[in-house]
């Protein structure tokens, strides 16, 4: 069996390997505890750098320092590939806003929980279904490029994304009582 064959079974099964099953043993994604959805269109934002306060060092606790921070935000099938509307997406400026106002006021001090803070926020404000969230310090050490963490978040069944203001002003709109 050839690799392109051996892909089409795999995606033809649509299944994923489970912890509680034996190696070799599959679940079909329908009986998984979060199935993702079939197609995950990802907007992407990298090597974001900004200054902010974090460490457990003594002298990391009073200087900024910076953290370079890669985001792979999943939604399914995103509307704006077919409306060519920014309200369909994400708003690649508006996740850059919303992280510089994270990294300005957050009182974190490991890099773990400030990637776990963005990723919240991208999943509770932005509506993502899916998050990749790595941040690094790259001046952390003379003889290391970078040091940081990388997680990965989905939307749990009762997470639903935040409507603004603007969202519940327009959900009556057109519509013109008896």
């Amino acid at each position: 069996m050839n690799r392109i064959e051996s892909l089409r079974l795999v995606s033809l099964a649509d299944v994923t390997t489970d912890a509680g099953f034996s190696a070799g043993h599959v679940r079909p994604r329908s009986q998984t505890a979060e199935a993702m959805p079939e197609q995950m269109d990802i907007v992407f934002v990298e090597n974001f750098v900004a200054q902010t306060i974090i460490g457990i060092d003594h002298e990391e606790k009073d200087a900024a320092q910076p953290v370079r921070i890669n985001l792979a935000i999943g939604l399914p099938r995103i509307r704006a590939c077919t409306t060519d509307r920014i309200e369909d997406t994400v708003n690649y400026a508006a996740v850059r806003e919303a992280l510089l106002a994270l990294l300005a006021t957050h009182r974190l001090t490991l890099l773990e929980a400030l990637a776990e803070a963005v990723a919240q926020l991208l999943i509770g404000e932005f509506g993502a279904a899916w998050v990749r969230v790595s941040i690094a310090k790259p001046a952390k050490f003379d003889d290391v490029t970078a040091v940081g963490v990388q997680i990965e978040r989905r939307r749990s069944g009762t997470d639903a994304p935040r409507m603004s203001l603007e969202g519940f002003a327009s959900l009556g709109a057109g519509l013109v009582p008896n």
